[in-house]
């Protein structure tokens, strides 16, 4: 059986170049996780998983070591768009119990609105997922109220990286990641 991570961190990063590729590695540089060979992972944090600082995880790793991680990644060679990485994440009160990592990217919202997206889409994964009732029509600060009233979710936030695409049309990348360590920092 594959080792259940221990601890994750947040992380974002944006680059340009006119290589699609160099500009994420260049994101991936501003992310301080370019050295890593990371596996993209769907959308569960671990039970008693810590959230640690990013310079605490960063710390951690090792060049060429695989990594698991999270990741919303969004590129573009238009100028002016707008665009945004980000990721959300959710946890329960009760530490034997998982959470969630939504990961959200595209073209067109702010870093704040895309932000909230993707703490609500986390939050409301969770929430569902506790038997929490709510209107997923409603807007997002009364299910938040709502969550947070059911003291079934400890909190929720997200990480947003965002970007305008080059004015001279080089290729723009913008990612988000939740970067998993198997380990507790010492």
């Amino acid at each position: 059986m594959f080792p259940i991570p221990r601890a994750v961190f947040l992380t974002t990063g944006t680059g340009v170049h006119r290589n699609q590729l160099t500009a994420f590695e260049l994101a991936l540089r501003d992310a301080d996780i370019e050295q890593q060979n990371l596996v993209s992972v769907s959308s569960i944090l671990p039970p008693g998983c810590a959230l640690i600082e990013r310079d605490v995880g960063v710390s951690t790793l090792s060049p060429g070591e695989i990594t698991f991680c999270v990741l919303a990644r969004v590129e573009t060679a238009e100028s002016g768009r707008l665009l945004h990485a980000s990721i959300g994440l959710a946890r329960p009160t009760d530490p034997a119990m998982y959470g969630y990592i939504s990961e959200l990217h595209g073209f067109g919202l702010t870093g704040a609105a895309s932000g909230e997206q993707a703490e609500d889409l986390a939050a409301s994964m969770l929430a569902s997922t506790l038997g929490i009732e709510f209107d997923p029509d409603a807007a997002w600060d009364e299910r938040r109220r709502i969550y947070a009233m059911s003291d079934l979710i400890v909190d929720s936030l997200s990480i947003t990286a965002e970007a305008q695409g080059h004015p001279d049309g080089l290729w723009t990348c913008a990612i988000a990641a939740a970067v998993f360590r198997f380990e507790l920092p010492a």
